[in-house]
């Protein structure tokens, strides 16, 4: 049963971690975008 717990917790912070850097990716690269629109105007 324990392990069965941790199993299902690390899957979980698997996951979750996927997420979160999905997303620091999408707000780099808007970022990237801005400053590249700047530097066109």
């Amino acid at each position: 049963m324990k392990k069965m717990l941790l199993i299902a917790a690390m899957v979980m912070a698997v996951l979750s971690g996927c997420h979160t850097i999905h997303g620091m990716g999408q707000d780099v690269r808007a970022g990237g975008q801005h400053l590249s629109n700047a530097a066109d105007k």
